[in-house]
């Protein structure tokens, strides 16, 4: 996990008409925080940017990793090797248009295009995923969508080949 971790303090509606303060640690300050919104029965999060982020650029390196069974909330490294991110990058939600991409091989996060403060950061999740945990519907709305995110294996390599991937999916897939 990065050096420095902030408090973040959250004006948050309590669903009686008032605010309060809710505070939450960002693992990396100043470059990214969680949005978490909706009830415990209909909950959602994301990730969003705290600064601009150009075309190329990197958002985090991938550090304070810990090796992990294969599950939803796993990164998968290898052909073999699933990774718990122990950060707020496990709130990086799924686009089949993604502004980012996981590169496992570099241990980075790279913007995949020009990132502004406020934008959602989002990755293709079958860019590292083989095969998921728990596969999902897609709603993102992409021109590209898969419709259902099941993994790179279930995905035909034209389909897999306008995306930007890690090197054992590439392998996997024989691309």
């Amino acid at each position: 996990m990065p050096a420095t971790v902030a408090t973040i303090n959250q004006e948050v509606s309590s669903g009686n008409g008032k605010t309060q303060l809710h505070q939450e640690t960002s693992t990396h300050p100043g470059l990214f925080h969680v949005i978490r919104q909706g009830t415990p029965e209909n909950f959602a999060s994301k990730l969003v940017a705290d600064r601009d982020y150009p075309k190329g650029s990197e958002i985090a390196t991938l550090e304070g990793l810990t090796p992990g069974e294969k599950r939803y909330t796993t990164v998968q490294i290898s052909k073999t090797l699933h990774i718990e991110l122990n950060s707020d990058l496990v709130f990086m939600n799924h686009s089949c248009d993604p502004s980012a991409h996981m590169n496992v091989d570099s241990s980075n996060v790279t913007a995949l295009k020009d990132i502004k403060e406020g934008d959602e950061i989002t990755f293709f999740y079958p860019s590292t995923e083989w095969d998921m945990a728990q596969p999902f519907d897609c709603w993102c709305g992409s021109s590209k969508c898969i419709k259902t995110v099941r993994g790179a294996q279930h995905i035909s390599k034209e389909e897999l080949s306008k995306f930007e991937l890690s090197n054992h999916i590439k392998e996997l897939s024989q691309i």
